[in-house]
C-alpha cells in the first residue's frame, strides 16, 4: 500500500481522571478516519503527543493502533528524537510493534549540519528497521533539512520519501524533482497541502484530517481530479487550518475532537487547554462544515 492521499497525524486521547492513554476513544477516532477515506495512518507522532509518553504507553499506543487498523491502511511511527542512537531504538520499537514506516522528525534542539543530519538519516535508515520518511519541520526543530541533503538521502534504498513542512514552494518544487516511483514527497503543512498537491506531491500527512476526514480525503482526490472542486475544498477547509494553528499543536484539535465525541480536550503538560477566548470562534467553524449543530459546540469540554 502506497504513502499518499490524506494521512492522518492522530490525536492521542487521554482520560482526564487518570491520565492513561483512552483506548476506546483512540480505536473509535482510527475506525472513523479510516471510513471516511484516510489512507494511512501516523500514530506517535508531535500531534499525538509523543513526547508527553513513556517507552511503556509509546508500545501501549502502537499496540492498539496497529490492533485497530488491522491493516486496512498503511501505518507510520513517530520515532524521531535528538540522537541517533536513541532514534534508531525508537524505531526498533516500532518495527517489533509492527510499523509498516517510521517518520523521522529532524533532530530537535541539538541543530546539526546538513552532514550530521545525512548521517543521522543514513543511520536510521540502515539500522532502525524500518523504511524512514524524511520529516522536516524547522519551526518545531530549529533545524532544517535543505533539497541538497533530502537529494543526497533520496537515492539511499530504505528511505522512501519526505514529509515537508515548509511552506514555500520554490522548497517543494525542489523536493517534487526527487520524487519518483521509490521516493515520494508529502506537504506536512496543512494550509499549502493542495498546492503542493497540486504541483505533484503525493499526499499531505494531516493535522485537519482528525476533524474532517472527509473533506481532507475529497481534497487529496480532487489535487489529481478536478482542480475546481479543489479549490472549493480548500476555500471550505481554510478557517479549520486557522483554527487549528491559533495556539500551538494538538491544543486547538483536541478542543475540537472533544466536542465532535472523539474522546476529552485533555492534554499533558506542557501543554495546556485551548483559551476560551477561542471557544465561540472554533465552535463556528465545526458548526461551518457541517460537523456539529449550530449552537451545539462550546466551551464545556474545554479543560
Amino acid at each position: 500500500m502506497s504513502l499518499s492521499g490524506s494521512i492522518c497525524a492522530i490525536a492521542t486521547p487521554f482520560r482526564s481522571r487518570d491520565d492513561a492513554i483512552d483506548a476506546t476513544a483512540l480505536c473509535r477516532l482510527i475506525d472513523h478516519l479510516i471510513d471516511q477515506g484516510t489512507s494511512a495512518i501516523v500514530l506517535g507522532g508531535s500531534t499525538g503527543e509523543a513526547a508527553m509518553l513513556d517507552e511503556a504507553e509509546f508500545d501501549q499506543l502502537l499496540e492498539l493502533g496497529l490492533r485497530q487498523v488491522a491493516g486496512r491502511v498503511p501505518t507510520l511511527a513517530g520515532t524521531g528524537l535528538s540522537g541517533t542512537r536513541r532514534t534508531i531504538v525508537q524505531t526498533q520499537r516500532a518495527r517489533a510493534a509492527g510499523v509498516g514506516h517510521a517518520l523521522v522528525a529532524t533532530p530537535p534542539y541539538v541543530r546539526p549540519t546538513q552532514e550530521g543530519l545525512y548521517r543521522h538519516y543514513c543511520e536510521v535508515a540502515e539500522h532502525g528497521g524500518l523504511p524512514v520518511m524524511l520529516y522536516n519541520v524547522p519551526s518545531r526543530t530549529a533545524c532544517d533539512l535543505l533539497p541538497e541533503t533530502v537529494a543526497r538521502l533520496a537515492s539511499h534504498g530504505n528511505i522512501i520519501g519526505i514529509k515537508e513542512a515548509v511552506s514555500d514552494p520554490a522548497r517543494m518544487q525542489a523536493l517534487l524533482e526527487l520524487q519518483d516511483g521509490h521516493f515520494v514527497v508529502l506537504s506536512g503543512d496543512d494550509g499549502s497541502a493542495a498546492r503542493a498537491m497540486r504541483a505533484g506531491a503525493a499526499g499531505v500527512v494531516s493535522v485537519a484530517a482528525n476533524v474532517d476526514p472527509a473533506r481532507m480525503a475529497r481534497l487529496a482526490r480532487a489535487c489529481r481530479e478536478d482542480a475546481a472542486a479543489a479549490t472549493r475544498l480548500e476555500q471550505e477547509l481554510q478557517p479549520l487550518f486557522e483554527l487549528l494553528g491559533c495556539e500551538p499543536n494538538p491544543i486547538p484539535l483536541k478542543w475540537c475532537l472533544a466536542q465532535l465525541g472523539h474522546g476529552e480536550a485533555h492534554l499533558r503538560l506542557p501543554l495546556t487547554p485551548l483559551g476560551p477566548r477561542h471557544h465561540a470562534a472554533a465552535a463556528g467553524v465545526l458548526a461551518g462544515l457541517g460537523l456539529v449543530e449550530a449552537g451545539a459546540a462550546s466551551g464545556r469540554l474545554a479543560g
